[in-house]
């Protein structure tokens, strides 16, 4: 049986900013797992298992004329993945109190010091959408709150909604290797009040939240918007990313019918972070 090994894509970007972060979503909604930054773009991974040759057929940022993507594709194996990725891996520090590190960084005195194990995981921080959210965090009241992370990826914003006080926390994310990265971060961080799962918003239908945060993108956003108004308690709140900028409209739109009030929004690049309150007036 031939050893497992992961298909290696590394691009190259032009013009750089905003064209990575675009390529990145793209790239994780076709299936890729992980992501490194390179000096002239990023370094895309995908299991052997689940690659295909038309796996960028959907990646329609290779075909917009405002940027030139050249790439070349190889293979790494399995046991040179994690060095690979460790050597690309720096801690982010977001508002002068909260930073995310690996657990080779050395910790600093910091309110909140977040560790992710670097593995397949989306969600380490280093992404415009979960700053974002860490931003929206940091500013809310979560204590006493019961929180929903949908789509956790690595359990970064599960962990620090317990860090900042809430009472319960259901992590939920439908790719195996996130759902593991997520306990394996949990534990690393000490986290005593967070449960995970795999799966969908089906796992949540008659379960009941003050604050729910999804991370996701677009199309699974305003297909599971219905579902997390009807988990929401009476003035929740619910915080939404993984879109961009002039995807809003849609995205508020759909929330207006179901009584969420847009409240606030950060903004990075092309990306968007909302919050939305229940009970649309109130």
């Amino acid at each position: 049986m031939s050893k497992p090994y992961y298909v290696a894509y590394d691009f190259c970007i032009s013009p750089i900013i905003p064209g990575r972060e675009i390529l990145i979503a793209q790239l994780a909604f076709a299936g890729f797992e992980s992501f490194t930054e390179t000096p002239k773009g990023l370094t895309a991974y995908v299991h052997h298992n689940d690659h295909k040759m038309s796996i960028l057929d959907g990646v329609n940022l290779l075909d917009n004329d405002s940027f030139s993507i050249k790439y070349k594709i190889d293979n790494i194996k399995f046991e040179n993945w994690n060095e690979k990725w460790e050597s690309n891996f720096k801690p982010i520090f977001i508002d002068g109190i909260c930073q995310v590190r690996a657990p080779f960084h050395n910790s600093l005195k910091i309110e909140y010091d977040i560790i992710i194990q670097p593995k397949m995981s989306f969600g380490t921080g280093h992404h415009a959408t979960t700053r974002m959210m860490i931003k929206h965090i940091l500013k809310t009241d979560f204590n006493n709150k019961l929180v929903l992370d949908m789509g956790c990826g690595t359990g970064v914003l599960a962990i620090l909604a317990e860090k900042r006080g809430a009472n319960k926390v259901t992590a939920i994310d439908i790719d195996s290797s996130c759902y593991e990265n997520s306990l394996e971060n949990i534990s690393l961080n000490s986290c005593k009040n967070i449960s995970v799962f795999k799966g969908d918003a089906c796992k949540i239908v008659n379960k009941k939240f003050d604050i729910i945060l999804a991370n996701i993108n677009r199309n699974i956003l305003l297909a599971d918007i219905p579902t997390y108004f009807t988990c929401l308690n009476s003035n929740g709140l619910l915080f939404l990313s993984g879109f961009y900028k002039n995807d809003i409209p849609q995205i508020e739109q759909l929330c207006l019918k179901y009584e969420l009030e847009l409240k606030e929004g950060f903004f990075e690049n092309q990306w968007a972070a909302l919050k939305f309150k229940k009970d649309y007036g109130n």
